[in-house]
C-alpha cells in the first residue's frame, strides 16, 4: 500500500482532525489512535449501532487505526506517546492552541528529538490571530466563513448544513497538507483549521466583494448566474435536481422546456435577470411530468439532471453497487475510499475498534506490530 512506510499518531478527538489520519490509514499508513481513559465522545456521538453499542462515528472515522487509551497527564502513560513520536512520521492533534505545550511536548521540544516529525495542527481557527483560542466548531466556522448567510431561502434564516459539512472538508485539507509536508521531507507544522477550509471552498466571493462590492444573495438552493438550478418537484411527488451552469446545456434545457426562442433566455446574464420567469417555467414542466418522465427527457435532451435521492435510495442505487462507493467493513457497511489508485489502492481493513484493543501490544512493543 502506498503510504506503508508512514507512522502516524493520531492524538485528535471527534471528527476533523481523526479524518485527516483515516485518509493517511485507508492508504496503509500505520495509524496508532491515541485517546482518553474514558474514551473518545465520539463512541457515544449519535447512532449506535445496535449490536454492540459503539457509535457509528467511531467506526467510520476511525477505521483501519490501532488505538491506545493514555492518560498524558500520567508520567507514564505521556512517556508512552513520546516514545511513539520519537519514531513517528506525523503527528495529528486538535487541542487548543498551547496545549501541546503545557503537556512539554510542543514543536519545539519534539523536533528536538525527531526532526523529521510533521506535526499536523487542527484547530477553529488556527494557532495564531485574535480568535485563536476560542473553542472552534463547525457550526461556529459555518457561521463565519460566509457559508450560512449564503444558504437558506431568501426570507428564511441563515442556515448551517445538516451534515458536519465542515468537519470532512478539513479533514481533507488536513490529509491533503499532510502528504505536501512529507513529501518536502522537512519536518514542520501544519496549520489547518475549520473557518479557512470552509472560506477556500467559497469561490470567488471574496473577489467579487472586494473588486465589485457584490454579495451573493441567499437563493435557496439558486445560484445568482446559472438558472435555472436546483431541485424541482415531479407529478409523482419525487424530486430532481438541475443545472445548466454551461452554455450548452443551458440552451439545450431551453428548447426542452419550449423556451429555447424566448430572447430572455438566450444568454446566462438574460436568464439570470429573468429568474422568477424561467423558474416557474421549470416549476410547471417538472409539475407536469413524473420523475422517470422528466429524467428521460433530460437524458435524451443530453442535460444535466439526477433524482433527489435519500440513505434508503443510496444504500440499493446501481451505479454506487458497481463502483463499490459502499463498503462492507468488518460487519458495518460504510463509505469506501475517497478516491481511486490505479496502482497502489488503498484498503479498508477494520472498522474503529473497541476502547485499548491494542493498548497492552503497543506499550510492549510500540510501532512493531500491527493486527
Amino acid at each position: 500500500m502506498p503510504l506503508s512506510d508512514l507512522k502516524v499518531v493520531d492524538l485528535s478527538s471527534v471528527i476533523a482532525g481523526p479524518n485527516c489520519a483515516r485518509y493517511l490509514a485507508d492508504f496503509g499508513a500505520d495509524v496508532i489512535k491515541v485517546e482518553r481513559l474514558d474514551g473518545d465522545g465520539l463512541r457515544r456521538m449519535a447512532w449506535r449501532d445496535p449490536r454492540d453499542g459503539e457509535g457509528l462515528w467511531w467506526k467510520l472515522v476511525n477505521r483501519n487505526k490501532r488505538t491506545i487509551a493514555l492518560d498524558l497527564k500520567d508520567d507514564d502513560d505521556l512517556a508512552v506517546l513520546i516514545g511513539l513520536l520519537d519514531d513517528a512520521d506525523v503527528l495529528v492533534e486538535n487541542f487548543r492552541p498551547g496545549t501541546l505545550e503545557r503537556l512539554g511536548i510542543g514543536p519545539d521540544v519534539l523536533h528536538d528529538r525527531n526532526p523529521g516529525l510533521v506535526i499536523t495542527r487542527v484547530t477553529g481557527f488556527g494557532q495564531d490571530g485574535p480568535y485563536s483560542a476560542r473553542p472552534g466548531f463547525a457550526t461556529v466556522a459555518e457561521g463565519m466563513s460566509g457559508f450560512a448567510a449564503l444558504n437558506g431561502e431568501p426570507d428564511g434564516a441563515p442556515l448551517p448544513p445538516p451534515i458536519a459539512l465542515t468537519d470532512e472538508v478539513t479533514g481533507l485539507a488536513a490529509a491533503f497538507a499532510t502528504m505536501v509536508a512529507v513529501h518536502s521531507g522537512v519536518g514542520q507544522v501544519v496549520d489547518v483549521n475549520l473557518l479557512e477550509s470552509m472560506l477556500q471552498i467559497m469561490g470567488p466571493l471574496m473577489s467579487a466583494y472586494a473588486l465589485r462590492g457584490e454579495q451573493q444573495p441567499r437563493l435557496g438552493g439558486g445560484l445568482p448566474y446559472t438558472v435555472p438550478r436546483g431541485t424541482y418537484r415531479c407529478r409523482d411527488g419525487g424530486w430532481v435536481a438541475v443545472s445548466t451552469s454551461s452554455e450548452g446545456v443551458a440552451r439545450r434545457v431551453m428548447h426542452l422546456l419550449g423556451v429555447g426562442d424566448d430572447q430572455r433566455f438566450v444568454t446566462f446574464e438574460g436568464r439570470a435577470a429573468h429568474r422568477d420567469e424561467l423558474e416557474e417555467v421549470v416549476v410547471a414542466w417538472c409539475a407536469a411530468r413524473t420523475r422517470d418522465e422528466v429524467i428521460a427527457a433530460f437524458g435524451a435532451a443530453d442535460a444535466a439532471v439526477g433524482p433527489v435521492l435519500d440513505m434508503a435510495d443510496l444504500a440499493v442505487d446501481p451505479h454506487l453497487a458497481a463502483r463499490g462507493a459502499i463498503e462492507q467493513v468488518g460487519d458495518t457497511p460504510m463509505q469506501s475510499l475517497v478516491a481511486r489508485l490505479s496502482a497502489t489502492p488503498g484498503v479498508l481493513r477494520w472498522a474503529g475498534r473497541p476502547h485499548d484493543a491494542d493498548g497492552d501490544e503497543i506499550r510492549a512493543t510500540g510501532w512493531g506490530l500491527s493486527p
